[in-house]
């Protein structure tokens, strides 16, 4: 009965609206217009609203609650269709608005003006910008990155940019400002330090990336190619641990340790402290090694006569590594290196330039393409050893096997004015440097010394079985080289190696304790010169003069003496 209430309630709805039923009182109860609400009130309610409120002024059994309540259901799904509707339209303004305000602008913070303004650059011109409340001037640095908007104010702090160019520091100003140097024909540019380089000891010759509109240094990036250089401590290496090599440690130390020790005397006599000394000879004789000895010794000389420990600072560079294809790196790198030894010495240091096969780099000039680069580096080397700033506590060293092929210019007197030959060692040289790479702390079968005598023997025998290199002179003569005439520091070392290498495989074999013995000293030798492994491979007689004192123009040929083969039918030589 109740469900054929609710669908005549229900269908009775869809009809139009007639007189009210006579056993109904049309006044049941106050009007909503006219005696509850005002109609300020009405317009404040919400359609759901209105329709609870008519349905609580009908008697709880009326026949049109449930017209009502269907009508509700209606509304209500009508409302969240129309919120779903509103939302998406804000949200379509939202995105048409952002898409058709204007850009913002990002600059480079440089300074505070007032409480809430700010000097910023954007895109290369410099504005004083208003900045928002919201942001606390005090929070921006100097170089930091900040959003502009259209009306050219300040919205927002950002982080410093980590893109832009690369400059060089040329010099630095009193103030903390930089002044940096731009490529030829262009104007140099003096700029800020950023917040991150406020308490940053920057020299000149760094690298230093800067913002992008190239008004204030952010980063110190380094100090060129310098950090690919061999930079290298200088090891405990007094005089004593260079063996065969008297005359040339003798001359080093009158070229660079008694101007050091004894500059009031070369004041008073007026004489001219050399610059620098080349060291040229046969390659692994220790020119290299005198080097770095001239760095320690001459440390701890000045350290024991005035008290005061100056640190070396050896830096060792190759001459290729210099050479560059590009225009002007070449010669940017030699001004840099010249550069980085004036800074350590104005810091105190003895600073010692050390180029490794210098011809390469500093060889005669000659017309032509090719010695296009060598044309411009040797002035540039000159350039700088005549520089207006003088090599004050700076020691430059060359080290060549072809002192000949040197430019004459380099070698001339107030540059490289000191030219120190660097001789194979004779037999007692050699016996010394055996002495110095067979230390006692060695498992060694006999005394060093002992074993030192035996192998320096063996290796200057002047027996054919040492003959090593043949000689073809231009009157016609010929002579033989043995081994020991082509010994060198570099051998005597490597024959010890493969010692050392022959008695730790006896020691594995054996399961035993096993010493260096003269047999594995002598087997070594064979196999080092028999393997030929620091001796040119070929036959061409201009590279075997490179390990000789011969004079080329005497010389018809020069070559390895081949072995003698016996034939066994005949028992004669073939």
């Amino acid at each position: 009965m109740g469900g054929m209430e609710l669908v005549w309630g229900m269908g009775d709805s869809k009809k139009k609206p007639g007189p009210p039923p006579a056993n109904e009182n049309p006044d049941s109860g106050p009007s909503l217009t006219g005696d509850l609400l005002s109609h300020e009130e009405l317009e404040a309610l919400s359609t759901l609203q209105l329709v609870d409120l008519i349905a609580g002024k009908l008697p709880p059994r009326h026949t049109s609650l449930m017209d009502l309540i269907y009508l509700r259901d209606r509304i209500v799904a009508l409302e969240e269709m129309n919120d779903q509707a509103r939302q998406a339209l804000e949200k379509l303004d939202e995105i048409v608005e952002k898409l058709r305000s204007p850009a913002f602008r990002i600059g480079t913070f440089l300074l505070p003006v007032d409480n809430d303004k700010a000097h910023v650059c954007l895109g290369g011109t410099d504005y004083v910008c208003r900045v928002d409340p919201k942001i606390p001037l005090a929070s921006l640095q100097v170089g930091q990155r900040v959003l502009c908007n259209e009306a050219f104010a300040v919205v927002q702090g950002l982080g410093f940019d980590r893109n832009g160019p690369i400059v060089r520091i040329d010099e630095l100003l009193s103030d903390g400002r930089l002044r940096i140097g731009q490529e030829a024909g262009a104007n140099s540019l003096v700029l800020l330090r950023s917040a991150l380089l406020a308490k940053e000891k920057l020299k000149s010759g760094m690298e230093v990336r800067l913002d992008v509109n190239q008004r204030v240094a952010l980063e110190v990036i380094g100090m060129g190619r310098r950090v690919e250089r061999a930079l290298e401590t200088v090891s405990e290496l007094p005089w004593s641990a260079i063996g065969g090599q008297t005359e040339a440690v003798q001359a080093i130390r009158d070229t660079i340790e008694l101007p050091f020790l004894h500059r009031e005397l070369f004041q008073r006599f007026n004489h001219t402290v050399p610059k620098g000394f080349l060291l040229h000879g046969p390659p692994g004789c220790g020119k290299t090694l005198l080097g770095k000895a001239t760095a320690y010794n001459l440390r701890q000389q000045l350290k024991t006569q005035t008290g005061v420990d100056h640190p070396e600072f050896f830096l060792h560079v190759k001459g290729p590594e210099i050479l560059n294809m590009w225009v002007g790196e070449s010669e940017r790198q030699v001004r840099d290196l010249f550069n980085q030894c004036r800074e350590r010495a104005r810091d105190g240091a003895l600073a010692f330039l050390f180029i490794d096969e210098a011809e390469s780099i500093l060889g005669t000039r000659r017309s032509g393409r090719f010695n296009s680069i060598l044309s411009t580096l040797v002035p540039m080397f000159c350039t700088e050893m005549d520089g207006i700033e003088p090599l004050q506590n700076v020691v430059v060293i060359l080290a060549s096997n072809r002192a000949d092929l040197i430019d004459p210019a380099i070698l001339r007197p107030g540059r490289i004015d000191r030219k120190i030959r660097v001789k194979r060692p004779d037999q007692a040289g050699a016996q010394a440097i055996y002495e110095i790479y067979l230390p006692e702390t060695l498992p060694l079968a006999e005394p060093r010394a002992d074993l030192a005598r035996v192998i320096t023997e063996a290796h200057f025998a002047r027996t054919p079985a040492n003959q090593f290199l043949e000689i073809v002179f231009r009157s016609g003569k010929k002579d033989f080289l043995y081994r020991g005439d082509l010994a060198s520091g570099a051998i005597i070392a490597a024959v010890v190696e493969r010692a050392k290498s022959l008695a730790i495989k006896r020691a594995i074999e054996t399961s035993r304790e096993t010493f260096i013995t003269r047999d594995d000293l002598l087997l070594a030798l064979q196999r080092e010169y028999g393997e030929n492994d620091l001796f040119p491979p070929t036959d061409v007689t201009e590279d075997w003069l490179k390990l000789t004192d011969f004079d080329p123009e005497n010389v018809i040929k020069l070559g390895p003496v081949r072995p003698v083969k016996r034939d066994s039918s005949t028992g004669g030589m073939v």
